[in-house]
């Protein structure tokens, strides 16, 4: 089974960009996201993304994600209107304010999340490492934390999956429509997940030790991770995006 963040290999310039210029790429989106103030930049933004997606082929990867966040943006709408009660009534409680600053904050949602999800898609997470350890200084130890949590996203994903089918094979209904029911039956789940996650985890920290983890330095890496004039342009993308979402 595929994860969303799982890497799609290609030979677009996305993918050859430097991993870092392709995390500034990333967070000058979710900047200009979080500065902008009108629909037009926020709209804008969030079809740039979605186009970076659809050019580097991995827009099936940020579609699937939509489908979960969708319900969550819609939930973010219900709430400002019901909590925002400055400005005209529209219909039932529903007000002009809470219907803007409602819709700006479920674009907002969907526009932060997928920048740093088409990323991953497009950079193996031993690069991103590897660049943030060489360009910016990172220690390696919170760059090998953050990758290998990735990393066990699927892997746990997985484990709940066999969980939740080993208890359906005894009778449990996990498919109950009532959310404080399914609520209640998943929460014995999570007890042997975190015994299996924990046996993981001491087995990567022993297998790491192993391997002379605390030896590794900034020169450790084989690769190199040079810029080229195409993370020149990219940069001055990245300084682009952020103005305009400061002036838009």
């Amino acid at each position: 089974m595929l994860n969303v963040i799982d890497y799609v290999p290609g030979t677009t310039i996305l993918h050859r960009l430097n991993p870092v210029t392709k995390l500034a790429l990333a967070a000058s989106i979710i900047i200009a996201t979080i500065l902008s103030d009108g629909y037009a930049a926020l709209i804008a933004l969030l079809l740039l993304t979605l186009l970076l997606g659809v050019y580097a082929g991995t827009a099936t990867r940020l579609f699937s994600l939509l489908k979960v966040l969708v319900p969550i943006a819609v939930l973010m709408l219900v709430l400002q209107l019901a909590f925002v009660r400055h400005g005209d009534p529209v219909i039932l409680f529903a007000t002009t304010d809470g219907l803007v600053s409602g819709t700006k904050a479920c674009l907002r949602l969907l526009g932060v999340a997928l920048p740093l999800v088409l990323v991953l898609t497009v950079t193996k997470t031993t690069d991103l490492a590897n660049a943030c350890v060489e360009k910016l200084h990172i220690p390696y130890k919170y760059a090998f934390t953050f990758t290998t949590a990735l990393r066990f996203v699927p892997v746990f994903t997985q484990e709940m999956n066999a969980i939740m089918e080993a208890q359906t094979a005894r009778g449990v209904e996990f498919d109950s429509k009532n959310p404080f029911r399914k609520l209640s039956l998943m929460l014995p789940v999570c007890i042997p997940l975190l015994v299996t996650s924990v046996g993981k985890t001491d087995a990567t920290a022993l297998a790491a030790e192993q391997r002379g983890f605390y030896l590794r330095t900034r020169a450790s890496s084989y690769r190199r991770y040079p810029f080229a004039l195409r993370d020149a342009v990219c940069g001055a993308l990245c300084v682009a995006l952020i103005v305009a979402g400061i002036v838009l």
